[in-house]
């Protein structure tokens, strides 16, 4: 059996995410407002010649993948960026915190991008926040710090966009999001897994301290058709 998470944005985009993505029978990718990320089969060598095809000049990708590439012809790699991805594989779910995590919605959206572009956790753009189950926590009303999930590869759900705002670190609030996100991802049968930049030495002695054990390295490259 395929393993769902060695191409994760593809097998999600043909399976629990599809909704959200277009594209043909061999290349996909989401909304631009949804996420940046696009997806092909795994060793498909026309991948990026195809999208080249359906999109427009100037039109931007993050395309995500185990093993390090060259820049495809037609396109600028703007930035590339190493990272490791993480599976859930403790037994048992952390304790819940005392932290009452609240349920985002549309009226949040524009507090949630600017968290997001404060704290750089990912991508996250007007219709983000379809891919569903986000949660923040508020200080003094306030977003203070959020997550939610992304990526839902077959039997997996991706932990995505943690962040806190820097006035309050240290509080928890990381710990009790992602703690209530797997509760809710184990709800709902699935498994869960998320995405690291592999120079985060906090966010990643955090998903290790919380059951998660690393898998794979994951690299990011954020790309523009010329």
């Amino acid at each position: 059996m395929e393993d769902l998470l060695y191409n994760p944005v593809y097998n999600a985009l043909l399976l629990r995410d599809a909704h959200l993505g277009a594209g043909t029978d061999r290349v996909k990718y989401f909304d631009e407002a949804v996420s940046p990320f696009v997806g092909f089969p795994t060793n498909y060598s026309k991948g990026f010649s195809d999208l080249y095809d359906l999109f427009p000049s100037g039109r931007r990708i993050l395309y995500a993948t185990p093993e390090p590439i060259e820049q495809p012809p037609g396109w600028q790699v703007v930035a590339s960026i190493p990272g490791l991805q993480f599976v859930f594989t403790a037994d048992e779910l952390p304790q819940r915190s005392a932290v009452t995590p609240v349920l985002l919605d549309g009226t949040n959206v524009e507090e949630m991008i600017q968290l997001a572009q404060l704290t750089k956790p990912g991508p996250f753009s007007l219709r983000t926040i379809e891919f569903g189950h986000y949660y923040g926590v508020f200080e003094n009303g306030r977003l203070a710090a959020m997550t939610g999930q992304r990526l839902h590869p077959g039997n997996y759900s991706e932990v995505s966009a943690v962040c806190t705002h820097p006035d309050h670190l240290g509080k928890g609030f990381a710990a009790a999001l992602i703690t209530h996100q797997l509760y809710l991802i184990r709800e709902q049968g699935q498994r869960a897994f998320l995405h690291s930049r592999d120079d985060n030495e906090r966010a990643i002695a955090l998903y290790k301290r919380l059951g998660f054990t690393e898998s794979r390295p994951m690299h990011f490259y954020f790309m523009k058709r010329v």
